[in-house]
């Protein structure tokens, strides 16, 4: 699967860097300049894909991304151009279409740019029957994936603004940090969680990102455990710990590890007079956790969708059941968080960065808003 996506997106890349070519070669300017020296047009109509390949220098994704959305605006503003041009009866300059398409692009991914790297808090208030001793604030952290949009020192800011909420856990559910982040970040980001003054703890579980796939940081899964138990992290690998008040907090493995069990057997055992929340990075075991009688489901991954539209694709090949926000099923509650930052890519398009606080009262019937 993973090798056809790659050949495909690098068919489609080529594919967009000719098209792009073509369209640069229409402006005016570039087809007087073609008048006079043909390969000099050639080279003039490949300079603004010269400047968009600076952003390689982020990442080769990133690059691949912004090359897309170009293709994207040229085509849409052809297919606008288009219409009006038969709906108005007037020729308008292909200058001025082309200089749209690019004003489109630019002002899309720079919106994009600013919903990665803004943090929005979200809040959601629960309510259950159950006899919780208290009410409880938890807030959830997603997807740091340090280095992308959120170094170490960004990363404290964003703990900082936490801290002031007064939460009673905090809980990181997974993609804490990611093949290219740097020991430094993940040092300074763990001491930041060594700073939270959360009455029942910070709680981690890892994503499919923390072990590392390739293995181009400068330092080990080993090295990441010690640092956030050094901290005061308790990080939880298919593990159950009961907090004070009634809450139970369920930390699964990942998806992505083989060896983690089934929500069925963690459940089992456990009081069902208390109120327990799973901790599973990758939303895609509803039916099961909805079957095992989990009052609470706290999951990230997907970034809400980080690139639309990355995530109805998701949606569509079943690797997802959600993308964003809650859900209800049977008596169980999903949220999924888009995340504080995301995979590789500097931008958000059709959602943000966000930490979630969720409050959680025993009072009344069930409900969540």
């Amino acid at each position: 699967m993973w090798r056809f996506i790659m050949i495909s997106l690098a068919v489609l890349t080529g594919a967009a860097l000719l098209y792009l070519l073509f369209c640069f070669r229409r402006f005016s300017l570039i087809r007087r300049i073609g008048e006079k020296n043909r390969l000099l047009s050639w080279l003039a109509a490949a300079l603004p894909l010269a400047l968009t390949g600076l952003f390689a220098c982020i990442n080769v994704t990133t690059f691949i991304v912004v090359l897309l959305h170009l293709v994207a605006g040229f085509l849409l503003c052809a297919l606008l151009f288009f219409l009006i041009r038969r709906l108005a009866r007037r020729e308008i300059s292909y200058d001025v279409q082309g200089a749209a398409a690019i004003g489109v692009t630019v002002l899309w991914l720079g919106a994009g740019w600013i919903m990665a790297h803004h943090v929005f808090e979200t809040d959601y208030r629960l309510e259950t029957e159950k006899p919780l001793g208290r009410d409880f604030r938890i807030v959830e952290i997603a997807d740091a994936h340090l280095g992308i949009t959120l170094d170490g020192k960004d990363f404290a800011a964003q703990i900082a603004r936490v801290r002031s909420l007064s939460p009673d856990a905090v809980v990181l559910v997974g993609d804490f940090v990611d093949d290219d982040s740097r020991a430094e970040d993940m040092i300074a980001a763990c001491r930041a969680l060594g700073e939270l003054s959360a009455d029942c703890g910070v709680f981690f579980v890892y994503g499919n990102h923390d072990e590392g796939y390739y293995h181009f940081r400068d330092f080990s899964s080993r090295e990441l455990r010690e640092e956030l138990e050094k901290n005061g992290v308790v990080i939880l690998e298919d593990e159950a710990v009961v907090l004070e008040g009634g809450l139970c907090l369920i930390g699964r493995r990942d998806r992505s590890d083989r060896g983690r069990a089934a929500i069925g057997t963690l459940l089992e055992g456990i009081d069902p007079a208390l109120y327990t929340v799973v901790l599973d990075h990758q939303p895609n075991d509803y039916a099961a956790e909805a079957a095992a009688g989990a009052d609470l489901v706290l999951s990230g991954h997907t970034h809400g969708g980080h690139i639309f539209p990355a995530g109805q694709i998701g949606l569509l090949m079943g690797a997802n059941d959600a993308i964003y926000g809650l859900e209800k099923r049977g008596g169980t509650t999903f949220l999924v968080s888009s995340g504080v930052s995301g995979w590789a890519i500097p931008f958000k398009t059709m959602t943000f960065s966000e930490f979630a606080v969720i409050d959680i009262a025993a009072r009344g019937e069930g409900s969540a808003a």
